[in-house]
């Protein structure tokens, strides 16, 4: 396989790549949302990362840099963590895809990282079909692909940020940016609203009450899981990107 990073070519050799039948991967992944006291703000941005040159080893794709800035209104009361809009969100990725489909482009992977994301992929996908009718646009559903690659595996009550399972996960892709000292059990319950360190606020609102912005138990992670898991989420992606 002999997959390319864009950003590293200039533009004639661009050019060479930038093809109908090219296949176009945009990791997508926070560089600024809490990820609890262990993990760092540019969490997801280094998992998307660390996940597309993994596919690379194993598909024939032309890999975009990280999009680092979306839409995460769930973690936007902790320091640090930046959400933009929905819309702003999907016309990023929107636009972002109208130019590969003036170079000409036609089959356009988002490999995504987020939950909320799913809300503005999916916005991606009505503006491109109903601007570039031509283009095959998919993306990770990550709620249903982290499940499926943390299924059996996973011990921990319930969760789903800074876990077990994404602790774990970057145990094993970058154990060095993981404090794992600091890493604390922190969880009270399922509801679906965003994360709140306010336990007053959490009482009286769907919101989910976590003091150290984790929600889950990462103190149950290991960079074996971890292996695990993330062979499991790099199978689905690959399933996902071959069906374009």
């Amino acid at each position: 396989m002999t997959a390319v990073f864009l950003e590293n070519l200039n533009w004639q050799d661009a050019e060479e790549v930038l093809t109908e039948d090219a296949v176009i991967v945009i990791p997508l992944g926070a560089a600024l949302k809490e990820h609890g006291k262990h993990l760092p703000l540019n969490n997801d941005k280094i998992l998307a990362q660390r996940l597309a040159e993994e596919l690379a080893k194993r598909l024939d794709i032309v890999v975009l840099p990280v999009c680092e800035t979306s839409f995460y209104p769930a973690f936007a009361e902790y320091p640090g963590s930046i959400s933009l809009t929905l819309e702003t969100s999907a016309a990023l990725i929107a636009e972002t895809c109208s130019g590969l489909a003036g170079f000409g482009c036609r089959r356009i992977y988002v490999l995504n990282t987020g939950i909320s994301t799913l809300r503005v992929l999916s916005k991606v996908n009505q503006l491109l079909s109903e601007k570039h009718q031509q283009v095959k646009f998919s993306y990770t559903d990550f709620k249903k692909a982290i499940g499926f690659a943390a299924q059996g595996i996973a011990e921990q009550e319930g969760g789903g940020h800074a876990d077990e399972v994404e602790t774990s996960m970057m145990l094993h892709l970058a154990p060095h940016v993981v404090k794992f000292e600091k890493a604390e059990c922190d969880f009270h319950g399922d509801k679906s609203g965003p994360l709140t360190r306010d336990e007053q606020k959490a009482q009286n609102s769907n919101a989910v009450y976590s003091p150290t912005g984790a929600w889950g138990d990462p103190t149950l992670a290991t960079a074996q899981k971890g292996e695990t898991i993330v062979n499991r989420l790099l199978d689905w992606i690959e399933s996902d990107i071959k069906k374009l």
